[in-house]
């Protein structure tokens, strides 16, 4: 079994080791290559966190800047966040350990939309997530947007039934708390009218009391 496996009783690994496990992950994720895939892979900092922000893939602007949400979701989510709890964009970068449920931008449908990830793509990358969480044993997972949720919470999980509550449950073997943000988008309108506006208002208010977030940004309130 191996050392990073959740199941096993092992000595807590130093900063340092975790640091470089993080780092020897993020090297196997840059070197993935999908033949659909239509750019390199984008991972954020090897940061120590207790919160693991799950995205669904990096847009098409995501590789040229080297780190996600870095275009139009981005300054979305971050806005929510400093919404929530006062967080800075700089900040939770720093703070948050920002993964995502494929690492390459998929690339466009014929409509001109986002490509969702097939299946393969989505288990190619399903190795680093388990070893993320067995390195970094998160107490909250944050999943954003709709194949984040599902790949968290099951397939068929509606938005409605899951933003806006708080989730307990074992994820990749660590159990944790799950609370669902809806996706950032800009072609998402599901945020901006009813019942999606409430909802994600209560999930942005519960986000910024879990106990973890004001652990990670204390001066923040």
């Amino acid at each position: 079994m191996d050392l990073l496996d959740p199941r096993r009783a092992v000595a807590p690994l130093s900063r340092a080791a975790r640091v470089a496990a993080l780092e020897e992950v993020q090297a196997d994720i840059r070197a993935l290559r999908m033949p659909g895939f239509a750019g390199p892979p984008v991972h954020g900092p090897p940061v120590l966190s207790s919160v693991f922000l799950l995205g669904q893939a990096p847009g098409p602007h995501e590789a040229r800047f080297g780190r996600p949400f870095a275009w139009t979701a981005g300054k979305t989510l971050f806005a929510w966040m400093a919404r929530s709890f006062g967080a800075t964009e700089d900040r939770f970068r720093e703070r948050v350990y920002m993964a995502a449920v494929v690492r390459a931008f998929p690339g466009k449908t014929s409509g001109g939309g986002d490509r969702v990830p097939s299946p393969a793509e989505i288990e190619a990358s399903r190795g680093f997530l388990e070893r993320e969480v067995a390195i970094l044993r998160p107490r909250l997972v944050v999943p954003v947007g709709r194949l984040a949720i599902e790949q968290v919470l099951g397939r068929g999980t509606r938005l409605d039934a899951v933003v806006g509550g708080m989730v307990h449950q074992e994820y990749h073997g660590v159990e944790v708390d799950v609370i669902a943000l809806p996706h950032p988008s800009g072609a998402s309108t599901w945020f901006k009218v009813e019942p999606g506006r409430t909802l994600l208002d209560q999930a942005l208010r519960r986000l910024g009391r879990h106990p973890e977030i004001r652990k990670a940004f204390p001066e923040d309130r």
